[in-house]
Formats: structure tokens, sequence, C-alpha cells
């Protein structure tokens, strides 16, 4: 594993951690990107177990911390994962030696969210998608109101909210601080106010929101997608990947949606024992495989 700076902005280091194959080939790369609802998470949120196996497989996988909100608002997020992307097909394929036109993005909850905006904004596009319990919609009203599943909980007060977070850009979220953040996250879900604290605007703007939502980007040349979701999931809705799956169809784009109903938020994350979901990770490898093969 390599650690890296693949952008600065303002003095700002942002890193990524480069994991190399266990084959010694030049063969096709792994962007991901971490979850944490855009407020929380580290290039370090990635399943041991996971990783593993996409190394296995023969992928370079690339983790990418970006900056987290609210100190930096979504714009600025959505730039760094372009960032990203733009680096891992220039200095880092010749550095790392895989193929800048075979990469694949994942990512989890807000990182499947990124995975997503990828497919609608990155160029040249990624050859597939997988996002696991993402979502292509800012504005409805699972965001833009309270949650009652998080409303059921302890309310967060305020103060202990905003303290949880400041004014300094921070893009790397480490324990324990994770949890102090975490708490910030539960107020915005308690009160419904997630788009305008990661955003800076309220959620009936739709029209500034509309770049920023792939539910909206997709087309016929939208790349190959798996979703894998569960229908239990209390803290993104799984009509956000049906919804997806949908519009996908619309257009005549590969895609294939992997669901349980019995499966929660991070249904994954302790999955290595359960045999449904070591399927569905399974399925998510050899998708990625079929479409980060060599053209021609």
């Amino acid at each position: 594993m390599t650690t890296v700076t693949y952008r600065v902005v303002n003095g700002h280091e942002i890193r990524a951690e480069v994991h190399e194959p266990a084959i010694d080939v030049r063969g096709p790369a792994i962007l991901f990107f971490h979850g944490g609802g855009l407020i929380m998470g580290s290039r370090h949120w990635i399943v041991p177990d996971q990783l593993a196996r996409y190394t296995a497989a023969g992928f370079t996988v690339v983790s990418v911390d970006y900056r987290l909100a609210p100190e930096t608002k979504l714009p600025e997020i959505v730039a760094d994962a372009e960032a990203a992307y733009a680096w891992m097909r220039t200095e880092a394929s010749a550095r790392f030696d895989f193929d800048p036109d075979r990469i694949g993005v994942v990512g989890h909850s807000a990182g499947g969210y990124l995975s997503l905006l990828a497919g609608a904004l990155f160029r040249p596009r990624p050859r597939a998608l997988v996002s696991f319990y993402g979502y292509g919609d800012l504005t409805g009203r699972w965001y833009s109101e309270p949650s009652p599943f998080y409303a059921q909980l302890e309310p967060i007060a305020e103060g202990s909210a905003r303290g949880a977070v400041g004014s300094s850009t921070i893009s790397e979220d480490l324990l324990p601080d994770s949890s102090r953040r975490g708490e910030f996250y539960l107020y915005c879900r308690q009160q419904g106010i997630w788009p305008q604290e990661v955003a800076g605007h309220d959620a009936s703007e739709r029209d500034w929101f509309a770049p920023f939502e792939p539910l909206r980007h997709v087309s016929p040349s939208f790349p190959p997608t798996l979703l894998l979701h569960g229908e239990a999931d209390t803290d993104v809705p799984f009509e956000q990947s049906r919804l997806m799956a949908q519009q996908l169809a619309r257009h005549g784009v590969i895609h294939e949606l992997v669901t349980d109903p019995d499966w929660d938020h991070g249904f994954d994350y302790d999955g290595g024992s359960d045999p449904v979901v070591k399927k569905a990770f399974d399925r998510a490898v050899a998708f990625l495989l079929e479409f980060t093969l060599p053209v021609g």
C-alpha cells in the first residue's frame, strides 16, 4: 500500500491510498469512494476483506479522500472526485502501471452516490460503476425532511452537533473523531437539513442541485451499473436504487439491482460468513471484471 497526495487545494493536501494487485500484470483499476454522508469518513473506510478480493482479482485499488462537508460544500467535493479520476488516468496509471482505460468506480452510501455521479460527469466515462446503497437524488423528502428512523433516536442538540465540526478544511476523518462528526450527520437527518448543510442551498432550489443529481443525468451512454441495496435500509431508502434502476432501464443501460428484504444499511460490512452477502459481493467482483476487460 502506498499513500500519495493526489490534489492540493489552498495548501491542503488530499490523499489517496494505492493498493496494488497480487497479479503482476498491467490490469484494470478501481477508484473507491468511501461513505459517511459526505460529512465523515476517510480513504481507510474500505472493508479489508473486500479490498483483498479486489486485489486478488487483479485490480489496482485507489481509495481516495475528498474534502468533507459542512466545511467544504458540494461543488468542491465533486471537484475532488473529478480530480481523483483525472489523476488516476494520468500520473497514477503511469506510476502504478495499470490501464487508464479500464477503470471501474465503486462506492458505499455517499460514496455510492459519488460513483453514480461519476457516470454522469467523468470523461471519458468509467468502464463500470458499482454502488452499494447509494443514491441519485439529493432533494427528495428522504434527505430534505426529518428522517422517521433517526427521529426515533435521542435528539442531538444543535450546539453539540455544530461543536463536532469547524471552519477548517478537512478531508481525512479519523477515529475517534468520526463519532463526533457522526453527531452532526445525525443532527442533519433529524432536522431534515442535510442538503442545506452539505450544499449551502435549500432543497427547494432544485435547479441548483440538478447538475449534482445522477438520477437526472442517465443517458444511453451511461456506464454499466451494478446497484446493491437492502430493502430494510434505515439510512438510505431502498427506493433510491430502485428509481436509479428504472432510469437505467428506460435508457437501455446495462444494469443490475441486487437486493434482499432483510439487508439494512452497511449489510456487507460483516458479511463474510453470510452466504447471501458473499454471493452478492462475488457478483460485484464479477461485474467489474466483465466490464473492465481489454477492448479488442
